[in-house]
């Protein structure tokens, strides 16, 4: 396995970040969802590093085989790390691409470091601008997420088994994955700490990345699936384009919050088609 070093800025404790990567040429950088790993992204890195792409995943300090700290579960403690992982691979040029709780990485990422080493943004399913419903602003219930919590706590495998049902869309009368799949999705989630699964929740629920997306210049690609049943469409993809109105918006009209698998080779074609049309701006090179 491959690791990346960093230290917990609230404990000063080493914390080691798991990272995997494919291929040669333009980096992509993914950062994936709760309560998942790096390895959800299988069925991008591996079709898009052939085509030209250096493809980059890490586990969040945490989840899969990164550190269990115990604290600073949260998102400047998140962005922290992606700018350890970015500076430690030397890595220009890039394009972040996060997915559900991983597009606020990429936003507070922006918001803390700038954009100096990224050239373009993909949010896709992602938690931004703002999920919590306030006195002022339309969003999720907090009962919601704490109905999360609760169920984390009372039975952890029995939660995500069925949250990984919604997460794909099955229903009686759809079954868009195998249920092979789904325990591997379930293997996925339990390789996570309950602390950062419980605190992560309090993360994504309730942190604002509306100034964090004030800051973003970078081009952007805003991918969001209609029937997301985690996180909805007009609380997510909706709203961030309002707030980028600029970024190009792609809505899958039948797919759920889980589209980097149902709705793959879309999904492939369509981040592929960003990075390679980005590309061709910046360098004057024909990707026709």
């Amino acid at each position: 396995m491959l690791f990346i070093n960093t230290t917990d800025q609230k404990s000063g404790k080493e914390v080691k970040l798991r990272y995997q990567e494919y291929g040669t040429g333009k980096p992509v950088v993914f950062i994936h969802g709760w309560p998942l790993t790096g390895d959800m992204f299988e069925y991008q890195m591996e079709p898009l590093s052939r085509e030209g792409l250096r493809c980059i995943a890490y586990d969040r300090r945490g989840f899969g085989h990164s550190s269990k700290v115990g604290e600073s579960y949260n998102y400047d403690t998140l962005a922290d790390d992606l700018n350890a992982v970015l500076t430690e691979l030397d890595l220009h040029d890039v394009t972040l691409v996060g997915f559900s709780m991983g597009g606020g990485e990429v936003a507070r990422y922006i918001g803390k470091y700038g954009q100096d080493r990224v050239s373009a943004a993909v949010l896709i399913s992602a938690v931004t601008p703002f999920m919590l419903k306030t006195d002022d602003h339309e969003g999720v219930e907090w009962k919601v997420f704490q109905g999360m919590i609760d169920g984390i706590r009372k039975d952890r495998p029995n939660f995500l088994a069925s949250w990984a049902k919604n997460f794909y869309g099955v229903g009686l009368l759809n079954h868009p994955v195998s249920d092979e799949f789904l325990s591997w999705t379930l293997g996925m989630a339990l390789t996570g700490s309950s602390r950062a699964a419980i605190d992560y929740i309090e993360a994504f629920g309730k942190t604002d990345f509306r100034n964090d997306l004030k800051k973003f210049t970078v081009p952007t690609l805003i991918i969001h699936g209609e029937e997301d049943k985690i996180v909805p469409v007009e609380v997510g993809g909706d709203a961030t384009h309002e707030m980028l109105p600029n970024a190009i918006y792609h809505k899958y009209d039948d797919a759920p919050h889980g589209l980097f698998y149902t709705h793959r080779e879309r999904l492939n074609r369509d981040i592929l088609s960003f990075v390679r049309s980005k590309a061709s701006v910046d360098r004057k090179i024909d990707v026709s």
